[in-house]
């Protein structure tokens, strides 16, 4: 079996700005209580920063927990801002791919489902 095969993963966004000094323990946190979900499920949890240039990714695969991050070099992400109803944001992991590899471009993201605040 390949690492990091999440092609039956779905994909969760936190929306708005995330604090990038969390880690592990944090995340967990953060999806527990807004995303309201099992932090061991399989789906990976997006996490962006205010300046829209790194990312995070928290994954539970079989025994334990991958933390992905990315920096980029040049550009942001159009990444999206939270509102009254919505905190995080389910989108198709080829739309995830998209939003991260076209920084700076504007895409329609397809909402498959969005979670609301309680």
């Amino acid at each position: 079996m390949p690492m990091f095969n999440y092609h039956e993963y779905k994909v969760f966004l936190a929306c708005g700005k995330t604090d990038m000094r969390k880690s592990i323990n944090g995340l967990c946190e953060i999806v527990q209580h807004n995303f309201m979900l099992d932090p061991t499920e399989k789906v990976i949890f997006a996490f962006c920063n205010r300046q829209r240039n790194r990312v995070k990714l928290l994954v539970w695969e079989e025994n334990g927990f991958w933390v992905h991050f990315k920096r980029l070099e040049k550009g942001s992400i159009t990444w999206p801002e939270p509102s009254d109803e919505e905190a995080t944001m389910n989108v198709t992991l080829a739309d995830f791919e998209n939003l991260i590899k076209a920084p700076g471009v504007r895409q329609k993201i397809k909402r498959q489902e969005v979670w609301k605040t309680p």
